[in-house]
């Protein structure tokens, strides 16, 4: 009787395990890269702050890409060469 106690405690365990929650939702917000936006107008070098907003932000690149009205300033020159003078690759969508 124990034995099967046990078990049964095991196997509720794994379960509840393996509902365990996720992690929260990813939210975009292009608040993210204010900083950038000069880099991203004009050409201007980018500050180590747009640079560390642009590696956290890597994760929303495929939304933005996906949204007509921001994928014309990623995929501009200004946009390809504000992401490579921060030296980030940025995720294939």
């Amino acid at each position: 009787m124990m034995k099967t106690n046990f078990i049964l405690l095991c196997l509720v365990s794994a379960l509840l395990l393996s509902y365990a929650p996720t992690a929260m939702p990813l939210t975009c917000s292009l608040s993210q890269l204010s900083s950038c936006a000069d880099a991203f107008a004009n050409g201007t070098p980018p500050s180590s702050a747009c640079c560390n907003n642009i590696r956290n932000a890597l994760p929303c690149f495929c939304q933005y890409r996906n949204n007509p009205t921001l994928s014309g300033y990623i995929n501009s020159p200004n946009g390809k060469k504000l992401i490579a003078n921060c030296k980030v690759s940025l995720p294939s969508c």
